[in-house]
């Protein structure tokens, strides 16, 4: 990348981020995604919402796949790595919709810091887009916080924004 640019230069200002105290339930964090992806023009889909303390210290970011995993019902989980069998999807499937709405519901009210992906990867505003490509790729990220000086939190940086620099560089040349 002959012209590359820095993360400062695709990051979103932290407050222009969705962000909640980790004690909301994931029920709340729904609501505040909700609202986020319908009226927020700059931020425009989140793909994750960061996470707070009571002093304003980033704990870690909640997804939308971390909050559908917190929805889901233990006993549904697989218990290995292997896939289902073919024959049993369409049970599962079956016993997914007929407990969605009551167990579903019942596990809304956990709060987000038990299935929140804890902060513990950053890059720096004057890092090249390069090493927050490869941070995210390596630790299955969809946000990366931007700390200035290894402490102040002052934005994050998206896959979507790293992806379409990078994009636009390949298609160029």
């Amino acid at each position: 990348m002959s012209q590359s640019k820095n993360v400062t230069d695709l990051m979103m200002d932290v407050f222009q981020f969705p962000h909640i105290p980790y004690w909301f339930s994931i029920k709340q964090a729904m609501g505040v995604t909700k609202k986020s992806l319908l009226t927020d023009e700059k931020c425009i889909r989140p793909l994750a919402i960061l996470v707070f303390d009571e002093k304003y210290n980033l704990v870690g970011t909640l997804s939308l796949k971390d909050i559908l995993k917190g929805l889901e019902p233990k006993f549904m989980k697989p218990t290995t790595k292997a896939q289902v069998p073919a024959q049993d999807e369409a049970g599962l499937s079956l016993l997914w919709d007929s407990l969605f709405d009551e167990k579903s519901k019942e596990l809304s009210e956990k709060q987000i810091s038990e299935v929140m992906v804890p902060a513990k990867v950053f890059v720096d505003p004057n890092d090249p887009i390069a090493k927050a490509a490869y941070l995210m790729i390596h630790n299955d990220l969809v946000l990366l916080p931007v700390l200035e000086n290894k402490k102040k939190l002052v934005g994050v940086v998206r896959l979507v924004e790293i992806f379409d620099e990078i994009s636009n560089i390949i298609l160029k040349g």
